[in-house]
């Protein structure tokens, strides 16, 4: 048997697991309903979900049949109608959740996981709708989590304070537009690029010259080391002394904190083209310059561009903690500081909420410039 029908395999035996768990988990919610109505769904009309949910688990693998693309998307469509029911019904009984609740709200769960497990299974043979699938996998697993978030907030009538549900933060987020950009363009756009631009340029460039002066590797790197080392609560107090409580400080830390993952991966990529190949380039009387933008380089991408993505997630969390120490009146961490204290923690999420976006977004440009320039490396060829 081959390794990919082992996988197979494997993947029909997930299914068949997931499914006989959705059963279980709707006969648990028809139970608790008929016999223990204080432990059941809590509104007898929406009992369809438990029929919606069955009817998943009779599409699948267990009845054997529809098990092609038609009835994936069937799997798909009920399992979010089945979610829909389930936020309607504890929208209207907030903190009344009970044991048939929950079984049929795990079953939901199961019936998304086997969802996502089928679109993963697809062989498309169009480019495009494959890069569409890869990009739908991720938005589904996270939009069941979103509903995930929601059903337990509500179910339990966790208070605001603790964790708000999804839903609030939404509302936040749309009611606060203009604050939400004001402190998007202060911290990310001002802060985060400038200090992102310096802190890997310069370690670009510093790089290079560690290079080309070999006693500077045993010199530089280790005090690189001490420098990244340093924890960001205590530097930024002593930048914001230093370049004041506009944005300048916050970049400078940016700096600091990107400055040696680029030093390091970008000198340890210039060594990465082997002894053959320089010599090679010997061979062909190249100068050190031709050979470097030539052969070393290039060779060094890949891992200048790992540098890259590593800095553009830690140069938004240096920006946004360098604002806890001193910032104007305006800056995602100014704003989830005073929101703290006053308890708006639906305003805080919502800055949370923008900042994931903003370095998800940030990190998917740096990975398609990745693609583009390293075409030639078998990962991006594969």
């Amino acid at each position: 048997m081959t390794a990919e029908a082992i996988q197979q395999k494997k993947r029909f035996d997930m299914s068949g697991l997931l499914a006989w768990f959705i059963v279980a988990m709707v006969l648990v919610g028809l139970f608790t309903t008929i016999f223990t109505p204080d432990m059941g769904v809590m509104d007898v009309p929406r009992l369809a979900i438990c029929l919606v949910i069955l009817a998943i688990a009779g599409v699948r693998y267990e009845l054997g049949f529809m098990r092609n693309m038609v009835g994936d998307i069937i799997l798909g469509l009920v399992t979010a109608i089945a979610a829909w029911l389930l936020i309607g019904t504890v929208a209207n009984h907030v903190g009344e959740a009970a044991l048939g609740f929950w079984a049929l709200t795990a079953a939901t769960w199961a019936s998304a996981w086997l969802f996502v497990d089928r679109l993963a299974s697809w062989k498309l043979k169009s480019p495009a709708l494959a890069r569409i699938f890869n990009l739908a996998i991720p938005a589904v697993f996270g939009v069941t989590l979103l509903v995930l978030w929601q059903l337990i907030v509500d179910g339990n009538a966790i208070p605001k304070v603790l964790l708000p549900a999804p839903s609030e933060i939404w509302i936040r987020l749309t009611g606060s537009v203009p604050t939400l950009w004001a402190d998007f363009r202060q911290t990310f756009l001002k802060a985060v690029i400038a200090g992102y631009a310096m802190g890997c340029g310069s370690g670009f460039l510093i790089a290079i010259v560690v290079d080309r002066v070999p006693f500077l590797r045993r010199g530089l790197l280790p005090v690189g080391n001490l420098v990244s080392a340093l924890p960001i609560v205590g530097v930024a107090p002593i930048m914001v002394m230093w370049f004041g409580f506009d944005w300048p400080s916050k970049a400078a830390v940016v700096v600091i904190m990107t400055f040696f993952p680029m030093l390091v991966n970008t000198v340890s990529g210039l060594a990465a083209s082997d002894a053959m190949q320089r010599d090679l380039m010997r061979t062909y009387a190249s100068s050190y310059w031709q050979t470097l933008f030539k052969l070393r380089l290039p060779m060094a991408m890949p891992f200048i561009f790992n540098a890259l993505k590593i800095n553009s997630t830690l140069a938004l969390i240096g920006a946004i903690v360098a604002e806890f120490f001193g910032t104007p009146i305006v800056g995602m961490g100014f704003r989830i500081s005073t929101e703290v204290g006053r308890m708006n923690l639906d305003m805080v999420w919502a800055e949370i909420a923008i900042a994931a976006l903003a370095g998800s977004i940030f990190y998917g440009l740096v990975a398609l410039a990745e693609r583009i320039v390293t075409f030639w490396h078998p990962s991006v060829r594969g």
